[in-house]
């Protein structure tokens, strides 16, 4: 077991582990507090994965204690796939200060996958600067000022292209200020192997939760039809929509559990699928996110 607090340079025999249901949140998120941790999705009879996880050992122990490597055999902890939505592997997922922070989907060459671990490894140690720069630009953005974030953002990818929180922040500016086809080419431009990281997912979630949203009708009215009829689903549906347009996060999340308490079934799950994508736009670390999860994973085991 990975100890906290302990040096980054690990000894070669501790870069590289198993993982269980058992050991996931003390070896992968609590230990990538201290360390990133890259974690590998793999089964025994998956042939690409075969290839892969040498790569990446190799990559991870060339790094010298500056990340470490967690394998995930999916066949044995499906429980762990399925919170990680992984739908086929290989898959590969970084973790840093206990959250996902980037990743891709099946094989890669071996130079991509050097290339991959090493972005993973810099993550460690960020340079305090660009930091300072993101905290800036994100609290521009929720002041209002989404000219100046997105600029501060863009001046952050012209240092480091390939800084994922920058393009995410950039296309959510771009939200903002009403510019949807803005904010898609700005995810558009990311790589396919990494457009499943967490600040790309975020943004892209409140672009469709935008999209959804512009229709919804108004609140009033919507409560209205709920007062006379509970179990109205599309105007509690609506309602929902309604609440995230206007930045009422709680709210919309009080309704969708409603909606799928009193039938999580109604229109292909509707209230499920609205709920999973209201808490990938608002990010793991917000509060309302681990409310609503653990309000939903109750209803769905009660």
């Amino acid at each position: 077991m990975l100890e906290l607090g302990s040096s980054s340079a690990a000894p070669a025999g501790d870069l590289v582990k198993d993982v269980s249901e058992a050991t996931f949140m003390a070896d992968v998120v609590e230990a990538s507090r201290t360390t990133p941790v890259i974690v590998d999705f793999w089964a025994p009879w998956c042939g690409p994965c075969r290839a892969l996880g040498p790569a990446l050992e190799a990559a991870v122990k060339a790094q010298k204690g500056k990340v470490r490597m967690a394998k995930v055999n999916v066949d044995e902890n499906q429980m762990i796939a399925a919170q990680m939505r992984i739908q086929s592997i290989p898959a590969v997922y970084a973790f840093v200060d206990g959250q996902p922070v980037d990743g891709f989907m099946g094989a890669l060459p071996p130079a991509e996958v050097e290339a991959f671990v090493k972005r993973v490894a810099a993550l460690g140690s960020p340079d305090a600067g660009m930091e300072e720069a993101l905290a800036a630009a994100e609290e521009m953005l929720a002041e209002g000022q989404f000219a100046d974030a997105a600029q501060v953002f863009r001046a952050i990818l012209e240092e480091d292209p390939e800084n994922l929180d920058a393009v995410g922040g950039l296309a959510r500016a771009h939200l903002a200020a009403g510019e949807i086809d803005r904010a898609r080419a700005a995810l558009d431009a990311v790589p396919p192997a990494r457009r499943d990281a967490a600040p790309i997912a975020a943004a892209r979630a409140q672009i469709e939760l935008a999209e959804l949203s512009a229709g919804a009708g108004e609140e009033g009215e919507l409560r209205a039809r709920l007062a006379a009829d509970p179990d109205d689903h599309e105007a509690r549906l609506a309602l929902a929509d309604a609440l995230i347009a206007k930045g009422d996060a709680e709210g919309a999340i009080d309704e969708l559990l409603e909606l799928f308490r009193r039938d999580r079934e109604w229109n292909d799950q509707a209230a499920r699928n609205r709920l999973l994508k209201l808490f990938d736009s608002l990010g793991p670390k917000n509060p309302a996110v681990a409310r609503g999860r653990r309000r939903l994973t109750s209803m769905i085991y009660a």
